[in-house]
């Protein structure tokens, strides 16, 4: 199809009710039209015509987007189709074939969206998204097993779970290694902890005993706690509000105990102003313990009172 307002040409993958088709253009992008806006191109034409019976088309440069060299390894990117489309796509930029799957998370259960053998050097779409359901978008989980075709180092397996932020998401603009296409680019394999699941399961099994250490055994924490989450973790551009808060509540917890069991007459946690929510949190759990002298907000000069401190029986 070409329009006939335009230098566009492509093929209908869309036809909807009151005469509104869908076409995909050069590079995968979609764009919307009117029936009565578009023309179908046949072979006969370029015989009757030939080439030059084209009208001159337009050269509109490409926006470049300035950015480091991609490194090697694996990514995500978000390639857009239209205004309001994204395509997803894994990219292997690297010298090594993974077996790959990639979930969508919905509370207990998953969707498999794609899986197989993704090889070195190479890209495979996995999935289209709206953009003005970002905010609904469920949490991906992605496993890897790299494959040794021959007798080399034993790389071990590792998966990653993500969700993102419209704060950094719509920020992450790149071109993408290997497709060479303008997206919101996120590398997937820095930062991951590897599995193993003889430690998995020793701390499992173990994990009773560890509650019934002795107080001496506990490590003492710090007199101050900051509960930021650029502090808890280098991941948090890909977590969501509750993930966030559910890692400080963790934290805050886990140093409190750690606190009481050391024997420390006082600690403080530093939240933050922010929307409230965490220093709520914090102050209601504090309400339902015994052994908690009291607890208020704390050293407005310092925190401009985001902060609670905690004196302890």
């Amino acid at each position: 199809m070409r329009l006939l307002h335009g230098n566009e040409e492509g093929t209908i993958t869309k036809i909807s009710s009151g005469g509104r088709i869908e076409i995909e253009i050069e590079d995968g992008f979609r764009i919307p039209a009117m029936k009565n806006e578009v023309v179908v191109i046949h072979e006969i034409e370029k015989q009757y015509f030939g080439e030059s019976g084209k009208k001159a088309e337009k050269e509109t440069p490409l926006e470049v987007v300035k950015s480091q060299k991609s490194e090697p390894g694996l990514y995500l990117s978000y390639v857009p189709i239209n205004d309001k489309d994204l395509s997803l796509h894994l990219i292997n930029n690297s010298d090594k074939d993974y077996v790959f799957m990639v979930s969508e998370v919905f509370g207990d259960n998953s969707m498999t969206l794609s899986s197989g053998t993704l090889q070195a050097k190479t890209s495979k779409k996995i999935d289209e998204k709206a953009i003005p359901q970002f905010e609904n978008w469920p949490p991906l989980f992605l496993q890897f097993i790299p494959v040794n075709h021959k007798t080399e180092k034993t790389i071990p397996p590792f998966e990653k779970k993500v969700k993102f932020k419209a704060s950094s998401f719509f920020k992450s603009q790149s071109i993408a290694p290997i497709t060479s296409k303008k997206g919101y680019l996120f590398a997937i394999d820095q930062q991951t902890k590897a599995l193993d699941i003889k430690e998995l399961n020793k701390a499992l099994n173990e994990g009773t005993e560890e509650d019934l250490k002795p107080a001496e055994q506990f490590k003492r924490p710090e007199k101050e706690i900051d509960l930021h989450i650029e502090k808890l973790t280098q991941d948090h551009e890909f977590m969501s509000n509750t993930e966030m808060l559910k890692l400080q509540m963790e934290t805050f917890e886990k140093n409190l105990n750690y606190a009481i069991a050391s024997g420390m007459d006082e600690i403080t946690f530093i939240h933050g102003l922010g929307n409230g929510v965490l220093r709520k949190e914090i102050h209601k759990y504090l309400s339902q313990l015994e052994n908690i002298k009291y607890f208020q907000d704390t050293q407005k000069s310092r925190f401009g009172y985001g902060a609670t401190l905690v004196r302890i029986n």
